[in-house]
């Protein structure tokens, strides 16, 4: 058999993505970014309508409702069952709004690093 000479590149042949130090620091970095885009979802609000505008609902990034609107007209005693209906299909709709606003915004953040398996949350400290 004979020998072959291996050459060595700069740096030990790694890429400067692959270095440790850098990738920690792009974790850190996405770590805080992930922090203020949290903090930012606090202050962002949906509004979602039901029943033809009877029933309008405002919810914060954070899945807490800030504010509920019923026309008076909805009042009727007789109509109980419909209102509360109306109210169930309301919140569930700003909560599922709610939601895709603030995995839109993680998304913008980690650009589908969701395909780690699940470690993405322990390297991030399960923000």
């Amino acid at each position: 058999m004979s020998k072959r000479s291996f050459q060595r590149k700069a740096g030990g042949g790694k890429s400067s993505s692959m270095n440790p130090k850098n990738m920690l620091s792009q974790m850190q970095a996405m770590q805080q970014q992930m922090v203020e885009a949290q903090e930012a979802l606090a202050n962002e609000t949906v509004t979602v309508t039901a029943g033809g505008g009877a029933i309008t609902i405002v919810i914060t990034g954070h899945q807490r409702v800030q504010s509920m609107t019923i026309d008076p007209d909805l009042l009727n005693p007789e109509d109980v069952d419909m209102l509360q209906d109306l109210l169930v299909a309301s919140v569930n709709a700003a909560i599922e709004q709610s939601q895709a606003l603030s995995a839109q915004r993680m998304e913008g953040i980690t650009g589908g690093l969701g395909g780690l398996g699940g470690g993405l949350d322990s390297l991030l400290g399960g923000l």
